[in-house]
């Protein structure tokens, strides 16, 4: 039993649906070529475009429009010997169809070289019909150009491909290219309407909508899913023998998941995701069809005029429905990350958009449900702790660091100074005239002179802090270190004490000026510099790395409008993702 889609091919170029363009300039090219007395101005063309799109189709109606005796013409009879003869190319010596993802060697690129040479049996021309050309190897697309440059002149070569870009330039500057586009899914229902008609099947509107979308541009792949629901639905096509056959989610519990999202109901997010597991649902379609649902709420929403917030919390939402789409496709358990995202942009509304946040000002919050304080319940007023303190370092008895990360206790409540006592003697008694005066006191010696502020430990985890310590540091140090020694640390991209090690890390740019100064930076003036700067530096080795390979951890940290973010939202890095 034929299929479908083997049925209903195309024979003509006017019964290719979605490629009017591809299919007006092969028609102009035909009427120009039977005008010249059917020479052909073009010898090699190149159809591109996803599976199902008619490639293939087209590359056999051009061999036959070719060699049609009433052609060349776009509408070929049909009844010579030649339109017969191309119904089955396996069997017309003059129509060549080759595979190149099993023929691609160059010995077969010379063979075809060698077969080109022998004109045609009875047609016209010998077309040669090249099937996903990119699969060919560097040494037989070179083999194919020597062909393509000098082809003779009663041979014609069509390749088709479905990776443009993976096809030589050499060869794509000698070939005519068409690109075949995905097809509109109005275009295939109707399509798909036409063949129910000629089969005399009944349908459901519904159903065959489902099967339009379910192709995404191939028209075969949809013809190849109706075929299978007729053969199963025994002369009828329902919208519920499609979803069973495609494995897509009813769309009443699509419509279930995508209302607790919206609202927020985390508990029914949920229930829904655990009655989809019972189902056995596939959840790749189901995030499809969730995410056009999603869409089409949107865009209604958005066409009822909502505000700007309001269209940002629909984008922001949606974007993220996206991103874990590849997630969905990589992992073994996608339940879990669909429960994962479904909570997480059930949470989206209620989060403080960022500039919000950096409007506040430090201190605040982000709104929503994290906040666990009731609204009118009152608040205790702030205490403000001590700085904390540091034991200084002396010969042989080094900074314990662990001890500066433990919690400062809470100082006891300052006593207040006693009141001064009300003297109650009486006064003394005026001097006599004859009494020598008293002594007046020496002024008192001024107070020593309090010593310079030493620069503040900073936080080894905050690369901006610890770039700006180091840098003031070396700037303030005495014993001739060079002043440029400052100005480099604020040139490094990336500052890490760790392990009692401080790594530098430098941009490209400033390689020279880094193995310049190597040297100084091995001074050991440096190091005693450094050592009350950062606690536990005894040992310590400087590295370089002049390479430009930043982290992106400490890109981040080195932000100074992220780090203002960490600190005014108490948050982390968690994980860091990178596009493409």
């Amino acid at each position: 039993m034929i299929t479908l889609a083997l049925k209903y091919r195309p024979r003509v170029l006017s019964d290719l649906v979605g490629q009017e363009a591809s299919v007006r300039a092969l028609s102009n090219a035909l009427k120009r070529a039977k005008a010249a007395g059917g020479a052909i101005h073009h010898q090699a063309f190149l159809f591109a475009g996803v599976r199902g799109t008619g490639k293939t189709s087209t590359a056999r109606i051009l061999a036959r429009a070719l060699n049609c005796e009433q052609g060349p013409t776009a509408e070929p009879c049909g009844v010579c010997q030649a339109c017969q003869a191309s119904e089955a190319p396996d069997q017309n010596l003059d129509i060549v169809e080759i595979d190149a993802a099993s023929r691609s060697s160059v010995e077969d690129a010379r063979a075809l070289r060698e077969q080109v040479q022998t004109r045609p049996a009875f047609c016209r021309y010998r077309v040669y019909i090249i099937d996903e050309v990119h699969m060919m190897s560097r040494s037989a697309f070179d083999a194919l150009l020597k062909i393509l440059e000098e082809p003779p002149p009663h041979a014609v070569f069509v390749l088709a491909t479905t990776e443009l870009q993976d096809v030589p330039d050499t060869i794509k500057s000698r070939v005519q290219i068409f690109p075949f586009r995905l097809i509109p899914p109005g275009m295939v229902e109707a399509r798909l309407r036409w063949v129910c008609e000629q089969e005399g099947v009944t349908w459901d509107e519904g159903a065959l909508r489902l099967l339009a979308e379910a192709g995404q541009g191939s028209m075969r792949d949809a013809l190849t899913t109706l075929d299978r629901v007729v053969s199963a639905g025994d002369g009828h096509v329902g919208e519920d023998m499609v979803r069973d056959q495609l494995g897509i989610v009813p769309a009443v519990r699509v419509q279930g998941v995508l209302e607790a999202l919206l609202a927020g109901d985390c508990g029914a997010i949920l229930d829904h995701c655990r009655a989809l597991a019972d189902l056995g649902s596939d959840w790749v379609s189901f995030w499809r069809e969730l995410m056009l649902a999603f869409r089409d709420r949107m865009e209604a929403e958005v066409r009822q005029g909502s505000g700007p917030q309001d269209v940002l919390r629909w984008a922001r939402m949606l974007q993220l429905l996206i991103s874990r789409e590849r997630d969905l496709r990589d992992t073994s358990l996608p339940d879990v990350v669909v429960e994962l995202a479904l909570l997480t942009a059930a949470q989206l509304p209620h989060l403080a958009p960022l500039d919000a946040l950096l409007k506040a000002g430090p201190g605040a919050a982000p709104a929503g449900p994290a906040r666990t304080q009731a609204v009118g319940a009152p608040m205790a007023a702030p205490r403000s702790a001590p700085p904390p303190t540091r034991t200084p370092e002396g010969p042989g008895r080094p900074f314990d660091a662990r001890q500066a990360e433990r919690p400062t206790p809470a100082a006891a409540p300052a006593v207040p100074a006693p009141a001064p006592r009300v003297s109650t003697a009486p006064p003394p008694a005026a001097p006599s005239p004859t009494a020598p005066p008293p002594a007046v006191p020496a002024p008192a010696a001024p107070p020593p002179a309090a010593p310079a502020p030493a620069v503040p430990p900073p936080d080894p985890r905050n690369l901006e802090q610890l770039r700006q310590a180091v840098g003031e540091t070396l700037r303030q140090a005495p014993g001739g270190l060079p002043r440029t020694l400052g100005a480099l640390a604020h040139m490094a991209t990336a500052l890490v004490f760790q392990d009692r090690v401080l790594h530098w890390h430098f941009p490209p740019n400033v390689r020279n000026t880094v193995q310049d100064l190597e040297r100084e930076l091995a001074n050991p003036h440096l190091l005693e510099a450094l050592r009350p700067l950062l606690p536990g530096l005894a040992g310590m080795t400087v590295t370089f790395d002049a390479g430009g390979r930043e982290r992106p951890e400490d890109l981040l940290r080195a932000d100074p409008v992220f780090q203002r973010l960490l600190q005014e939202t108490g948050g982390e890095i968690v994980e860091i993702r990178t596009e493409g």
